[in-house]
């Protein structure tokens, strides 16, 4: 899979893994007679299963993959489509039955995923060649040369590689780092930057199937979902402090993960996988017992210490810039990580077309870099110090809404309508988009003061995100097609939406608690911002409270 006759091309694209295979064929379909090369670490064909952590997909990420890059026979045909996220507050009990469960009976209009990262990553490598990106596996990035336009204008950077005892020197006019956590462009450029989310993760995949829907012989909880498919979502089992995942692979195997906050739960209590299965069965017997017996296929184990992580600047005029986890990296909650591999590289793909344009780049690369760390500081907030309210089966199902109505309703509607680099159209919302971002704080601030002094029930009921009509549609909406004045009242319409449900989270906290802490939230309620009313939302947005079980 080598081709290094030529020494000089138009990008070169350090990474061959999901965020730099995706770049080189975005590239390649948007500029035919790009000249791309990617340098990969690892050697091709890469292990199925065992490969690489992040295997859930959601819609930015998945409408990336099958519209966008127009994948979608090889994701319909070699990948699962997920059933929705699903929560179960199960904390040391065995009876899942009998806890809340927080899930769509049915599949919404916009799949997402479950992948299995190396059939993916085997399938890109193949198709990017198809493509004519030139994809070399097994190469090291030995030295960087980034040139110094203010001196030598046009200067291409340089860097030196080697694939076995090869050497090679090259030449790039764009250079892009998409080679994960090494971050080498990163660090040569001193652009590292903490954040203060301190959550750490385990994982390990096991060789066989976790059927969750065999976990309890109740015909009627069986029957709460169409299909019995609960194994196909992405199963988040969550406590105080945690919250354990169950994501199904297409190769038969499941990927099993842990990710806690170290206050709460100490990463040295769950960095092996003994101490992981004995944390499992203390705080999630179910599952423990779901995986005791399939102790003998393990297939892999890792963890990481404080994963989440910045960068001060991902994209620059002078012709390189960061994608995938060489640059940002939030919380594997929700899934993000692709969304943001998304995002990044249509940026990159419009900075390189504006280059070939002959247009200028500083101004359009800071622009860039400061609406994908806006994007990224208002999806940290779904998760900075929200960790200790994950076992709470009152306030949790609230926050799940409001995460997915202010992620379908603005960011996803921003992407799916491809008005991520029309500046024009952003910047004439630009006060509807800031309004929403700081009532996304305000609530999670809300709900945090909230949790802090909730009941915690736990009634046993499936709180059911498909029965919620407003919600149903707002995910339908992102297959609506939309003009310049259907996009801007879209975001009109989903900033009254979150105004509305923000009030009704509002009442509810008052209700459970009338001293909660609510000053932010109430001031951005008071303000008269000139949007019409929310047309498709009915008058109750919340789930019942309490909930009633009506399946007893």
């Amino acid at each position: 899979m080598t081709d290094t006759a030529q020494d000089s091309f138009d990008a070169v694209i350090m990474g061959g893994g999901l965020a730099g295979l995706t770049l080189a064929i975005q590239l390649r379909q948007r500029f035919g007679d790009l000249k791309v090369l990617v340098l990969e670490r690892r050697t091709h064909p890469v292990p199925h299963a065992a490969h690489k952590v992040g295997e859930s997909s959601v819609e930015i990420g998945a409408h990336y993959f099958d519209t966008v890059l127009g994948l979608k026979a090889h994701m319909d045909g070699s990948q699962l489509r997920k059933f929705g996220f699903r929560f179960f507050f199960s904390e040391g009990r065995s009876d899942i039955d009998n806890v809340t469960e927080i899930g769509a009976s049915r599949y919404l209009a916009v799949p997402s995923y479950q992948i299995d990262r190396g059939i993916f990553e085997n399938f890109l490598a193949e198709e990017a060649a198809r493509c004519g990106v030139r994809f070399v596996d097994s190469a090291l990035v030995r030295r960087i040369d980034l040139a110094d336009s203010s001196e030598n204008p046009g200067a291409p950077h340089r860097i030196e590689w080697t694939r076995g005892e090869e050497s090679h020197a090259t030449e790039a006019r764009w250079l892009i780092d998409a080679c994960g956590r090494a971050g080498m462009l990163k660090r040569k450029l001193g652009l590292t930057e903490p954040n203060p989310h301190d959550v750490n993760a385990v994982w390990f995949r096991i060789g066989e199937r976790i059927a969750v829907d065999d976990w309890s012989d109740n015909a009627q909880w069986r029957e709460r979902c169409d299909p019995q498919a609960r194994w196909l979502s992405t199963n988040h089992f969550v406590g105080a402090g945690y919250w354990a995942w169950l994501i199904p692979l297409a190769s038969g195997s499941h990927s099993v993960g842990i990710v806690a906050d170290p206050k709460l739960h100490p990463l040295d209590t769950i960095d092996t996988f003994e101490k992981a299965m004995a944390w499992f069965a203390t705080y999630q017997p179910r599952l423990f017992e779901a995986l005791d017996g399939k102790r003998h296929l393990l297939q892999d184990f890792a963890f990481l210490k404080h994963f989440s992580h910045g960068c001060k600047q991902v994209f620059s005029g002078d012709c390189w810039a960061m994608t995938g986890e060489a640059g940002l990296f939030l919380d594997p909650f929700y899934s993000p990580g692709s969304d943001f591999i998304a995002i990044g590289n249509t940026y990159i793909t419009d900075l390189v077309a504006q280059d070939r344009a002959g247009r200028p780049l500083e101004a359009r690369a800071q622009v860039y870099d400061q609406l994908y760390h806006s994007f990224y500081e208002s999806t940290l907030a779904l998760y900075q110090d929200q960790y200790p309210l994950f076992g709470d089966p009152e306030v949790l199902p609230v926050k799940v809404i409001w995460d997915y109505a202010y992620y379908w309703g603005v960011l996803a509607q921003i992407f799916f309508q491809r008005r991520l680099t029309d500046l024009p159209a952003l910047g004439a919302l630009k006060d509807e988009l800031q309004h929403c971002q700081r009532l996304n704080v305000a609530v999670q601030r809300l709900m945090r003061d909230w949790s802090a002094s909730s009941d915690r029930r736990n009634p046993a009921v499936m709180l059911d995100q498909a029965a919620m009509p407003w919600f149903a549609e707002l995910n339908r909406s992102l297959k609506d097609t939309l003009d310049d004045a259907g996009f801007k009242a879209r975001i009109q319409d989903s900033t009254a939406m979150l105004r509305q449900l923000a009030a009704e989270i509002l009442a509810r906290a008052r209700a459970a608690d009338p001293d909660v802490e609510a000053g932010a939230l109430c001031a951005l309620l008071e303000e008269n911002l000139r949007v019409p009313p929310a047309a498709t939302v009915r008058d109750a947005m919340l789930f019942a409270a309490p909930p009633v079980d009506t399946h007893a």
